[in-house]
């Protein structure tokens, strides 16, 4: 079936858990409106319905090729990014400055789960050009800035991420690349990186690199990277091409899944690059990727888990087999009325809901992070965003990949057949929790030093504002309020338990996955709660024209959350009390 734009949720999220009255309040965004806000979102949803949704399949089918040190991509792909680029949305929160939109890092959030849903292969592309821009209006110097950005910012120009090595993949500290400095101040760099997504391509003019390399004298581990800017092709002083720099594909990955997308092995010799910032502080400039790459990610799985319901759903309401049990008519029904199928569907939806509250909220804290004049508030954003962002990379994308085999599940044999499309979502969903630090990765950095730092009180203070929003909707919904509380309190024994086990990493690490996982579970709930609370609000309804319908389905999601969905925590619990027990099985046992 046809992707369709959950505008109405999209909506709905953006205003009760992305906060979107008061990130348009804040200075940088004040000459946007929330009619504005609802026009572009209106304008995405028909582009990535029209435009990106179809080539989805087109380019699963077509994947890029290698000819000589060229990469080439299917005729429709083409067409697709080069309207994107056309239509200014490549720019959508790129820095006014250099041609940007400059709009909130919350409505770029919005429109990335359209274009992530419509073409997971093709958005990777543009979310790392951003992510790039980020990086260089950060970090790179005013001429670098002026060179790059402008084209940058319009998509003419794509962007990469350089790290993976042969030989150092999660330990970046064995980065090997090497750039040696020359007399006009430029580097020479030499050395092959592997894993980078769209680095080759025919779609737009130049490539971007942002390239992990050693200086000759630098010291050893993460200290001694610095990064350097490795154009395709050179740029003249007159701001046009000039000729190519001596980096080239040597080989694309065969992959599961997002055969559209080029996954390239790229080698730098001798090629002609320029380094971004000071010395030594290379990795520390590209976290400012990495964190914006962490949360796309996260958007990415969730994205592809809603094009996977929504088929799913729609096959469930039109295949007929087996009778209605509740029922004497021995007519053959719809599979959706199988109260199984309906199990499968609804733990989609719930946790959907539940991902899209969360994945929204932590997009606001972006722009707060970035734009709150208040000193004292801002810092707290910028550590609430921290803490959240590897929640986001992780939860979204192990769920992604659970709920994308839900939506297979559902169709039964036919979900295993190339033709109906579900196989496509499952093959191209699973690289997510692969993508920017796997999720063990991520999980030790958020049970580790982001929970436990001063006792566990930043992830304690979440917990307690959801518990205060529980003692709200006891009133109306005592029994999901009693279900969010006994999470909330298995959540802060959990943080008591690694906060016990602080400066023991290895007994962190056991039970780091399990923890998020939890975390991910409650602090989703305590969205869905925040939303549901707000539909009390009759002035939320007429604001946003919320139906009927759909107050009562938010509501009846959010139960089936707290129901069926929520009391996981319990058993995780358990796990993270019993996880000491893997450290005790010896290696020669596995």
């Amino acid at each position: 079936m046809n992707y369709r734009v959950p505008l109405t949720e999209l909506r709905f999220a953006l205003h009760v858990n992305g906060r979107l009255p008061e990130i348009l309040n804040l200075p940088a965004y004040q000459e946007v409106d929330s009619d504005t806000v609802h026009a572009i979102l209106d304008e995405a949803a028909h582009f990535a319905e029209q435009e990106w949704a179809p080539t989805n399949r087109t380019g699963d089918l077509h994947v890029a090729k290698l000819s000589g040190c060229n990469v080439h991509t299917h005729e429709d792909l083409q067409r697709a990014y080069q309207s994107f680029c056309e239509t200014g949305w490549a720019g959508l929160r790129a820095p006014t400055e250099f041609g940007g939109q400059g709009l909130p890092s919350l409505v770029s959030a919005a429109c990335e789960e359209m274009w992530c849903a419509a073409n997971l292969s093709l958005s990777l592309l543009p979310m790392l050009t951003i992510a790039a821009v980020d990086t260089l209006s950060k970090h790179g110097s005013e001429a670098q800035q002026q060179t790059y950005l402008p084209k940058m910012c319009t998509g003419e120009w794509a962007g990469t991420m350089n790290l993976s090595e042969p030989n150092a993949g999660t330990d970046l500290a064995q980065v090997a690349t090497k750039a040696v400095p020359q007399e006009d101040g430029s580097y020479r760099v030499t050395g092959q990186k592997i894993f980078i997504t769209w680095g080759e391509h025919d779609l737009a003019e130049n490539i971007v690199h942002l390239v992990l390399a050693r200086l000759p004298d630098a010291a050893a581990g993460v200290n001694g990277i610095s990064l350097f800017i490795v154009p395709k092709y050179l740029v003249n002083d007159d701001g046009s091409l000039g000729e190519r720099n001596s980096v080239q594909v040597i080989g694309l990955e065969h992959k599961m899944g997002i055969h559209a997308s080029p996954t390239c092995t790229l080698q730098f010799d001798n090629a002609l690059g320029y380094m971004v910032g000071r010395a030594g502080k290379g990795l520390a400039y590209m976290f400012t990727m990495m964190k914006q790459a962490r949360l796309n990610v996260g958007i990415e799985a969730h994205a592809v888990a809603e094009r996977a319901y929504q088929n799913a759903l729609a096959y469930a309401k039109e295949r007929v087999q087996g009778r209605d049990v509740s029922s004497d008519n021995p007519q053959a029904v719809p599979i959706i009325h199988h109260a199984d199928v309906r199990r499968m569907l609804l733990t989609q939806k719930a946790t959907l809901a539940a991902q899209r509250a969360l994945y929204v909220r932590t997009a606001a804290l972006s722009d707060l992070a970035s734009h709150c004049e208040d000193n004292v508030a801002r810092k707290q954003y910028e550590r609430e965003l921290d803490l959240l962002v590897p929640l986001i990379k992780a939860w979204l994308s192990d769920n992604g990949v659970v709920l994308s085999n839900l939506a297979m599940q559902v169709f039964g044999g036919a979900g295993f057949v190339e033709e109906t499309g579900v196989a496509q979502f499952v093959r191209d969903v699973r690289i997510t929790p692969i993508y920017e630090g796997t999720n063990g990765i991520q999980a030790e950095d958020f049970a580790g030093r982001k929970t436990t730092a001063k006792d566990g009180a930043l992830p304690l203070s979440l917990l307690q504002e959801g518990a205060d929003l529980a003692m709200q909707l006891h009133e109306t919904d005592a029994y999901s309020a009693a279900n969010i509380l006994s999470a909330i309190d298995v959540a802060q024994r959990s943080i008591a338990k690694l906060v016990e086990w602080s400066g023991q990493p290895e007994k962190i690490g056991a039970a780091a996955s399990v923890y998020l996982q939890q975390m991910g579970l409650t602090l989703g709930a305590i969205e869905l709660m925040r939303g549901v609370l707000a539909l009390r609000s009759g002035s939320l309804k007429d604001e946003l024209d919320l139906s009927d319908d759909f107050c009562t389905a938010q509501t009846q999601i959010f139960q089936a959350y707290c129901a069926y969905v929520l009391p996981q925590v319990h058993g995780l619990y358990e796990q993270i009390v019993g996880s000491e027990t893997i450290l005790d099985v010896a290696l020669d046992n596995f």
